[in-house]
């Protein structure tokens, strides 16, 4: 009888010991890590979107959007022309990135610096001073952009427009809670508010991105639209 017992404890000793060893071997952090050979080309790719972002604004500022083709912005990049697709699809693609990385930076440092305590006047006004502020380092991308619009069936010009619609939001947002917070009107349309405050922002660039005024003249002719439409939005 002693034998059985003793060949049925060893047979199941014998599970346990693989068991173990199966376990060890999945707590091993190597064994479940696959192993990549491409990490050289994803860092040589971000490297090459890079030189390819920066060769297109230098050919937007020097030949205009229309007259910068992905060719040349290519060559400029030191690139095949076909090689070019492997990153991007259109120059449309490039001028939209660059444009909706001015307004996260923006949108990212007014929520930064922003006094939720302060009137929705204030915050109005700052929000507009950080956005003018980083669309002024770069005037030429903001005429650009806004020439676009003036070809609405054009691809780029509905992109920046959804750009621009989302600034409407932003600021609709802040209004949202300025009316929640009995500081305006409690009649207040707040999304007519925000368009109406966008293109008194709107109107004041294109004569600063023109040349025809500063960016500090620019700056102080959207203050005093903001102050003019607060008049009839405060209580």
């Amino acid at each position: 009888m002693a034998s059985p017992t003793t060949t049925s404890s060893t047979a199941s000793a014998a599970p346990r010991k693989r068991a173990t060893g199966n376990r060890s071997e999945a707590s091993d952090p190597r064994s479940r890590v696959p192993r990549r050979n491409d990490d050289g080309r994803l860092v040589r790719g971000r490297k090459s979107r890079a030189r390819i972002r920066q060769a297109a604004l230098e050919l937007f500022r020097e030949k205009g959007f229309d007259g910068a083709t992905l060719r040349a912005i290519a060559a400029r990049a030191g690139m095949g022309a076909s090689s070019i697709y492997r990153h991007v699809a259109s120059k449309e693609e490039l001028l939209i990135e660059e444009l909706a990385d001015l307004q996260e930076d923006a949108w990212a440092q007014f929520r930064n610096t922003d006094e939720r305590a302060h009137s929705t006047r204030q915050r109005v006004n700052h929000f507009l001073d950080v956005q003018h502020e980083m669309l002024t380092r770069d005037r030429d991308l903001s005429l650009i952009a806004m020439r676009s619009t003036t070809k609405p069936d054009a691809a780029v010009s509905r992109r920046v427009l959804a750009l621009y619609d989302r600034t409407i939001g932003l600021l609709a947002e802040i209004l949202q809670m300025g009316r929640k917070n009995k500081d305006l009107s409690p009649n207040v349309n707040v999304l007519q508010a925000a368009q109406a405050l966008f293109h008194v922002t709107l109107g004041a660039r294109i004569a600063w991105s023109n040349g025809l005024v500063s960016a500090e003249g620019c700056r102080k002719s959207i203050q005093a639209g903001v102050n003019i439409l607060f008049e009839g939005l405060e209580k």
